[in-house]
């Protein structure tokens, strides 16, 4: 045996055959790496102005980074409870009362998790039996399909129109008695910008309840609504808040989208799968800045009509930047992302975003990514930046020569 000193590496060594591995098949080999994330580092690489990953430019609120420093000097860095600090809990039941209408135990009913992503992968593992399908509207945020298969679910894609409305024919045959066990909904949706009608939440409502399906909602971007758009819980229709899991997000809301903090609000036999899932996925969210959150949702009502002034002026900025250089889109209803058209390029999706990089220093998301076929003609580019962010943008874009 030779010294421990002795250089040698004490890692198993690898397989002669790496090869008979490979043979193996994984959940992982049905889905590709996150579109988004790999225009973030083509961005990085080609110094690009990042109007591909939706986090903002400019600093959170200056209570929440005082709070979460005070958290921290308050020694608030061990594990909080699994499921959540309690007073994040109550505060939350307080809001959710208050603004979507829903009434919350937050001893039962409330579980705090590592973002929206971890509460949404959380609940479908909590509520999917493999081989159960799972309905996603298309255009859909770029993790839902993985999602559900990684759950073992089955997704069964039923389309938005053009104008992003229900084609209610075509959700009605999206769902059956047997199979359909949930829905994925996201409103205000990423990546078009739509925000469902209460009369169009209550027609998915009646889909639910005759079809005996759970609905999982996103609404991370409820905050962010425009031109007297209102935002609606699927679970505040009635009926619905016993088979409805409601994600939220503080990421959006507040500018932390790196402080992952999410939650999931479900009646307490829901919450109770969905705690054990989380508590073996990630134990908790993060201690401190889950003390951080409370004084997130102390602020006072003022902050969240500014929220959506200060994004109305910076989505007309990118809107007329994009229209002025060619390209065809609609005015979002809601959330950051305006999702355009590219068909008169004559380009795929793809090559259109890599050229756009490297070309023009600007970087958005191929329209792909958002669907399980097509979505070439499309690009979708945020608007959470700085002003001046999105003028440089508009900029580079004004003479757009990609040949």
């Amino acid at each position: 045996m030779k010294p421990a000193n002795s250089g040698t590496s004490t890692l198993p060594t690898p397989p002669a055959h790496p090869g008979l591995f490979s043979a193996n098949t994984s959940r992982a080999d049905h889905f590709t790496e996150s579109v988004i994330r790999e225009m973030t580092r083509l961005s990085l690489k080609f110094n690009a102005i990042n109007l591909a990953q939706g986090f903002p430019d400019f600093p959170c609120p200056a209570e929440l980074k005082t709070a979460a420093c005070e958290a921290v000097h308050g020694d608030f860095n061990q594990y909080a409870i699994t499921w959540g600090a309690r007073e994040l809990r109550e505060a939350l039941a307080q809001k959710v009362k208050r603004y979507n209408r829903m009434i919350f135990n937050p001893e039962s009913e409330i579980t705090v998790a590592c973002g929206s992503t971890e509460a949404m992968m959380a609940s479908m593992l909590a509520v999917i039996q493999p081989g159960d399908e799972v309905v996603v509207p298309e255009p859909f945020y770029e993790n839902y399909g993985p999602d559900a298969q990684i759950s073992g679910a089955v997704p069964r894609f039923v389309p938005l129109a053009d104008d992003f409305s229900i084609d209610e024919e075509a959700w009605k045959s999206g769902f059956t008695k047997k199979k359909t066990r949930a829905i994925i909904l996201n409103t205000p949706n990423n990546p078009t910008g739509k925000v469902f009608s209460k009369k169009e939440l209550t027609f998915i409502a009646d889909l639910c309840t005759d079809y005996n399906v759970i609905a999982i909602t996103d609404e991370i971007y409820e905050h962010i609504l425009y031109d007297g758009n209102e935002h609606v819980s699927l679970g505040s229709i009635d009926g619905m808040q016993e088979r409805t899991i409601t994600i939220g997000s503080f990421s959006k809301t507040y500018s932390v989208t790196g402080w992952r903090v999410g939650y999931a609000l479900a009646s307490a036999g829901i919450t109770e799968r969905i705690r054990k899932i989380h508590d073996f996925l990630t134990v908790g969210a993060p201690a401190p800045l889950q003390q951080a959150c409370v004084t997130a949702l102390m602020l006072p009502e003022a902050y969240y009509q500014n929220l959506a002034k200060e994004y109305d002026r910076k989505r007309m900025i990118l809107f007329e930047g994009l229209r002025q250089a060619g390209f065809s889109c609609l005015l979002p209803q809601g959330a950051y992302y305006i999702f355009t058209d590219i068909s008169e390029y004559g380009m795929k999706d793809t090559e259109f975003a890599h050229l756009l990089v490297e070309k023009t220093g600007v970087a958005a998301v191929p329209g792909s990514s958002f669907y399980h076929t097509g979505g070439q003609t499309k690009l979708r580019f945020t608007f959470s930046k700085k002003d001046e962010t999105l003028y440089e943008a508009c900029r580079r874009l004004e003479n757009l020569n990609l040949a």
